[in-house]
């Protein structure tokens, strides 16, 4: 092994196992040793010559079978025995000849699009340059007047025609009738029958009036109308793999953010790197400056600036104090940090973007599968069309029908209106993402759009978690004071995502009694709960509008033993930027409003007439099941009803409204039944996503009357014999490009018509 390569103390955690698992996966060579097969993403090349140094450096480590290195993509395949060598020294061995080595775990899936782009550039490439000289050898046929054209000749150039289309029909449209074989097999029908039908008629009678003027078909050949055709498809076909490609790039660059390592501080004041899935809830980590946070989690001390563009789409970096909430994927932007991981994996708001983005991606809407469901009997239609057509033509003039067959086959190809509605849905999705609304049911923007009604949870939607200090009465008899009161329901905050949770165990600067709690759990509506070593439960939740002794009155939240209380909590808490403005445009556009608060009612009403509300509006005091029957209420008038929410009560309510959004920083149940999520929190992006529902079903109409309107002009003159097999290949493609064009509109972001400042500071409500 070169002597240089020598790991360091940042590498290790490349080779924990788990680590290994994203960037490796495991072969089997012919003497059956186990090797891993590692792709690596590099840095610092500057031209071609750079690859053999690489190369060289790799192979000189013990264990190392073979190196692929790529100059253009900067990226090296790495094979290497692991009982002789580590990953960890691969890296080292690359910094050692000059450059720099990441773990690149988006190497299978970009693999498999660089293969599936480049047969679909081939595949474009040989039809278009074999098109172009078809083009050139028929075009004697089109300028030369009655008789200037020798027979002979002529047949000459139509052998040499059907020579250069061979590669087009054999090679180039290899996936339509893969596509169709495999529809026919299936006994269903898809759009690529009636396009490989189209090709193949074209080919044939074209082969047969080359080799047999005389015969059935006539003298008349199609070969220039099957390249072009063939052309226009595959190039629109490239356009939408390519638009896909970049959705799948878009979700790997936002997976690349979170950092693959992180600093944990050890018992004895140490630090170790280690994997990031090796981070576990309460562990302490150091994020220097210029470092993504690997976890979502709090500061602990000193001050950061937190650049969350990756969630909130705002380029300027938030400022952070000591206790306030860090997101995984954010950078860190100040000076190097100290923070406490409170959520990990999938429970983190940067893997929800990653798991929504990739849901988003892979759905079937309902107008797509209405779409598919329209597009069978059309695909019947279209085939009984084309041979009603043939067969009127056949009596009318026999030569003709077989070009008649084949314009109605591909003028009526129904990729338009395939496209119509998933490509507008992706990339209005799309959009929404970047703008930190993440759709997790793409068929929620049309209940949007249409929204009449929407129910609001007021405490961590419409206000944001609690600030300043939280204020604490103890019950006279409960022989308790101020501090173990708020010890004792921080230990239980702490396992609670709810704003005022968040607020009590920030507040709180020690926790002596968590360790002494068990049994915690979380109770949709009432709070959480446990028990402590003498065997009292104790209880966390809301106030409510139960009956309160004078010296609780107007509490935010109480803490009880054994069922009786001792002790209420004060906090403020702020509305959240855009709120009012949100909801004002909402009652401009008819859109019935109720407030929804498990909190007392004087909060509540203080909270409804700053929004302009009337008492009827409101519910307070109200359990998860009240929540979920006043929408259910209004559900049974046939009204599209919505929920924002972001807590644990919430989550029934919001798996049952028509539409649904919950905030990002809310309860993972919450964001798990909502259908979509707003990152930010800001009520601006609730508007937006709103306008933007709104002008995708819009462009999905446009494109559906687009799709229909086109063929019921198209197909007549197809029918009739006005519209040649070249035309109609491209009007199909011209078709499809446009509806797509259409389409990427939707992935605009809309004006912003609310504006971002917060409201006045909400009083807490005393007695």
């Amino acid at each position: 092994m070169n002597a240089a390569a020598t790991p360091s103390a940042d590498t290790g955690h490349l080779d924990d196992p788990l680590e290994l698992a994203r960037y490796s996966r495991w072969v089997v060579d012919a003497d059956g040793r186990r090797l891993a097969d590692s792709s690596l993403q590099l840095s610092g090349m500057t031209c071609a010559a750079c690859a053999g140094l690489i190369r060289h450096a790799l192979l000189d480590v013990d264990g190392v079978r073979q190196v692929d290195v790529s100059a253009a993509s900067q990226r090296a395949r790495v094979r290497w025995d692991p009982e002789c060598t580590r990953a960890s020294t691969l890296v080292a061995a690359v910094r050692s000849a000059g450059y720099d080595a990441a773990p690149d775990a988006a190497a299978p899936a970009r693999a498999l699009r660089l293969a599936e782009q480049r047969r679909a550039i081939w595949r474009l490439f040989v039809a278009g340059i074999c098109m172009m000289q078809v083009m050139m050898l028929v075009t004697p046929s089109y300028v030369a007047g009655p008789g200037e054209l020798a027979p002979d000749l002529r047949q000459l150039l139509n052998w040499g025609a059907w020579l250069l289309t061979l590669p087009v029909v054999l090679f180039s449209a290899g996936p339509f009738f893969g596509g169709a074989v495999r529809a026919l097999r299936q006994r269903r029908i898809a759009m690529d029958v009636p396009v490989a039908f189209g090709i193949g008629l074209a080919f044939v009678a074209s082969t047969a009036a080359t080799f047999d003027p005389g015969g059935l078909f006539g003298a008349e050949t199609y070969f220039d109308s099957v390249t072009m055709f063939v052309t226009f498809l595959l190039a629109a076909r490239l356009f939408e793999v390519r638009a896909r490609h970049r959705a799948q790039q878009d979700i790997e660059a936002t997976t690349a953010a979170l950092p693959p390592a992180a600093w944990r501080e050890t018992v004895d004041g140490g630090t170790e790197c280690i994997s990031v899935q090796r981070l576990r809830p309460g562990d302490v980590v150091r994020v220097p400056h210029g470092e993504a946070f690997p976890a979502d989690g709090r500061l602990i001390e000193g001050r950061a600036q937190a650049d969350e563009s990756l969630l909130t789409g705002e380029a300027a970096a938030v400022d952070k104090a000591a206790g306030d909430e860090l997101v995984a994927g954010s950078v860190n932007r100040g000076a190097p940090v100290r923070m406490r991981v409170e959520r990990v994996g999938a429970d983190t708001r940067f893997e929800a973007i990653v798991a929504m983005m990739r849901d988003a991606l892979t759905q079937r809407p309902a107008a797509a599968r209405l779409a598919d469901r329209i597009a069978a009997p059309f695909l019947w239609t279209v085939l009984l069309l084309a041979a009603g057509s043939a067969a009127v033509w056949s009596l009318i003039d026999p030569a003709r029908a077989p070009a008649v067959a084949v314009a109605v086959l591909i003028v009526t190809c129904p990729c338009a209106l395939s496209l119509a509605a998933p490509a507008a849905l992706v990339a209005a999705a799309g959009g929404l993402a970047r703008r930190g609304v993440l759709l997790q049911r793409l068929d929620a923007l049309e209940p949007l759009a249409r929204l009449q009604h929407l129910f609001v949870d007021k405490t961590g939607t419409l206000t944001e978690a609690p600030v300043g200090a939280v204020g604490v009465r103890v019950a006279p008899e409960a022989l308790l004071d101020a501090s173990d009161a708020l010890a004792t329901a921080a230990a239980l905050a702490r396992w609670s995502t709810h704003p005022v949770a968040r607020a009590i165990a920030a507040a709180s600067p020690s926790v002596p009694s968590a360790s002494a709690l068990h049994d915690v759990e979380e109770l949709a509506g009432r709070g959480m709960t446990g028990r402590d070593g003498a065997g009292h439960h104790w209880s966390l939740g809301g106030a409510g509008d139960a009956a309160l002794p004078d010296w609780a009155r107007g509490a935010r939240s109480v803490l009880r033993r054994d069922d009786a209380l001792v002790a209420a909590f004060d906090t403020d808490e702020r509305l959240r930027a855009g709120a009012v403005a949100a909801l004002v445009a909402l009652r401009a556009e008819g859109v019935e409003l109720t407030l929804l608060s498990g909190d007392n009612a004087p909060r509540v009403q203080a909270l409804a007439h700053q929004l302009g509300l009337a008492p009827t509006q409101t519910i307070a005091g109200a359990r998860p099941a009240d929540k979920l029957a006043a929408l259910v209420a209004a559900q049974r008038g046939g009204t599209v009803v919505g929920m924002v929410g972001d807590g644990v009560n919430d989550a029934p309510v919001l798996a049952r409204a028509d539409v649904s959004l919950a905030m990002g920083q809310g309860a993972l149940i919450a964001r798990a039944q909502a259908d979509a999520v707003i990152v930010s929190g800001d009520w601006a992006d609730f508007d937006r996503a709103r306008s933007t529902a709104r002008r995708t079903l819009a462009i999905v109409r446009q494109n559906l009357a687009w799709a229909a309107g086109y063929n019921l002009v198209a197909l007549p003159l197809a029918m009739s014999g006005w519209l040649p097999p070249w035309a109609a290949g491209l009007g199909m493609a011209l078709s499809s490009l446009l509806v797509v064009a259409n389409a990427a509109r939707a992935a605009r972001a809309p004006p912003r018509r609310l504006g971002p400042a917060h409201t006045p500071l909400l009083p807490a409500q005393r007695a």
